[in-house]
């Protein structure tokens, strides 16, 4: 039940997810109850969003003369160390989306008529028979390592950072565990099976490439039926290219991968799978696209050094038992190097950064981001409007003056003394060459539109990360400044302050590595794409040209 409220301070909002409020502004309380410290309401200019529990004054309706105004309690409000998550400090941002349970076949699935447990299916993982399952892949380059202890260890003695924390715990640097992080506030027993090295290179800081790259292909998408019928899906053959032995998957599949990997792979730029689609998933035109798609996906999963080490990526190339899919995606699930634990993983080389400089990389490489999506966005507008184009206005456009040769050629034959039967022959071949490049035009999306946009729809996916990403690092740097300050007041310990310091290189040396692997990848796309798109153009036009071409030497022998 909503109320009105008074604001009791002013408060500037940080990020989307808040609004800001002025002194005594009226508000809106969606929701008298605080989670965490916030409430959700809308202000005098009707946003709506957070906003803390603690600057605001709830007006409750009166039933009597003794009832009076109250604030709001501040139990729960920011600082007090409860949590809307379950473990922040080892909680991703990405957590929102739910828990997976241990009942592996109850997830939530489009591409499935409905949801059944399936233990005792004699099939694999998907429905294809069994194959016998291969582990240990050294294309993978995920094995077990030696255990090392962390290099920043802390005082057991001290129970965390001075360093205020921040008010909004709906926060993505709170909620990826960076922030426990830059604040050293994780397990001292914490020991790390798993490391990923930063090495320096010509323009800075890059992820260590695997020794052993390899690739995959998606092929055949198969409609299959499970239970006589009642569960319908799309099975997709995976091919390895270390060990060419094909697993079978289905979207739902992908989809659980995709999620541990947002869960664990906080400041890497994860790309996006393709869209679900409650209705028409079985149509041929569908099925096509989204395969296409999921393509692109394992092409970025398999060249990026990081997300290709992953252990439940390779689980998800290699097992093709349903007893060891079951453990492995289990033993994923309960992966404990993530969120703040995950940041221990990395290796970064010993070379000195000016904090000031990465701050200024970063900040250039936000406007960059901001520009590319923009040009990104309307270069997707501009190729779908000319897919439409070519299904409907030029088709149509060619097949009417097509029909209008024909009928020309039709009047001609309505007198017969001066009917050049040759010359009407040539017009009515005319009028059909016309309709057929019509029909050319239509088909041409298929060969150079539609993968460019499937190759901008994957770069909007992997542009919409950042903001994210790049947000953690300023949370890291605001901490440095801060902790700085304290110092400087006499308030924290040098060799504290130092710390967090630290901690911030290693955040943004595992940025910098994102931002080049992007970059990277950019130049490598973007040129593939382009050189593939201007083929099909000249191809296309050159089969036009025939076309006409042929047309016009039937004139030649009138």
């Amino acid at each position: 039940m909503s109320m009105k409220g008074k604001a009791l301070f002013t408060f500037q909002s940080e990020n989307k997810e808040e609004i800001s409020i002025k002194e005594n502004e009226e508000l809106v309380i969606f929701d008298n109850n605080s989670v965490d410290g916030w409430l959700q309401g809308e202000n005098s200019k009707g946003q709506k969003g957070l906003f803390p529990a603690s600057y605001v004054e709830v007006i409750r309706p009166r039933s009597n003369s003794n009832m009076t105004d109250c604030s709001i309690s501040p139990e729960g409000s920011p600082g007090n160390g409860s949590s809307y998550f379950p473990s922040t400090a080892n909680t991703p941002f990405h957590m929102q989306q739910g828990y997976y349970h241990d009942d592996d076949d109850d997830w939530d699935d489009w591409d499935d008529s409905s949801t059944v447990v399936d233990d005792d299916d004699p099939s694999g993982t998907n429905g294809h028979s069994h194959q016998s399952p291969h582990s240990n892949n050294p294309n993978v380059h995920y094995c077990a390592k030696p255990y090392m202890e962390r290099q920043d260890s802390i005082s057991s003695s001290r129970k965390g950072s001075m360093v205020g924390r921040n008010l909004n715990r709906f926060s993505s640097f709170v909620r990826s565990g960076v922030e426990a992080f830059v604040l050293g506030d994780v397990p001292m027993n914490a020991k790390i099976a798993e490391s990923y090295t930063i090495a320096m290179g010509p323009k800075g800081p890059q992820w260590k490439e695997s020794p052993t790259p390899f690739s995959c292909s998606i092929e055949d998408p198969t409609k299959q039926t499970k239970f006589k019928g009642i569960k319908t899906y799309i099975s997709y053959r995976v091919t390895p290219s270390h060990n060419a032995r094909p697993v079978y998957r289905r979207y739902k599949h992908f989809d659980w991968l995709y999620n541990r990997l947002l869960h664990k792979f906080t400041i890497i730029s994860v790309p996006h799978l393709p869209e679900k689609q409650a209705t028409g998933r079985f149509g041929d035109d569908f099925i096509e696209k989204r395969k296409r798609r999921l393509i692109l996906w394992m092409d970025h999963m398999t060249s990026h050094p990081v997300l290709s080490q992953y252990e439940g990526f390779e689980h998800f190339l290699m097992c093709a038992d349903d007893k060891q899919w079951k453990l492995g995606k289990r033993r994923a699930e309960k992966d404990e190097m993530m969120g703040a634990n995950f940041m221990l993983t990395f290796q970064i080389p010993n070379e000195h950064q000016d904090l000031q400089d990465v701050e200024e990389r970063v900040d250039s490489f936000k406007t960059f981001t901001k520009k590319m999506d923009d040009s990104v966005m309307q270069l997707t507008h501009v190729a779908s409007e000319l897919v439409r184009k070519h299904l409907g206005g030029f088709r149509k456009e060619f097949q009417r003056l097509g029909n209008a040769f024909q009928n020309v050629s039709q009047a001609f034959m309505l007198d017969p003394p001066h009917c050049s039967e040759s010359l009407n022959t040539a017009i009515s071949h005319t009028g059909r060459t016309y309709e057929n490049i019509g029909e050319m035009f239509a088909e041409q999306p298929n060969y150079d539109l539609f993968h460019m946009l499937d190759k901008l729809s994957l770069y909007q996916g992997l542009l919409a990360n950042f903001p994210d990403i790049i947000h953690l690092q300023k949370g890291a740097f605001a901490k440095v400044k801060e902790s700085q300050r304290m110092s400087d007041e006499g308030k924290m310990d040098q060799d504290e302050a130092d710390g967090v310091r630290k901690r911030c290189r290693t955040v943004g040396f595992a940025l910098q590595a994102e931002i080049n692997h992007f970059h990277q990848r950019r130049e490598v796309d973007f040129k593939e794409m382009m050189q593939a798109y201007l083929k099909q153009q000249i191809a296309f036009y050159q089969r036009v040209g025939q076309q006409l071409e042929r047309t016009l030497h039937i004139y030649d022998n009138l």
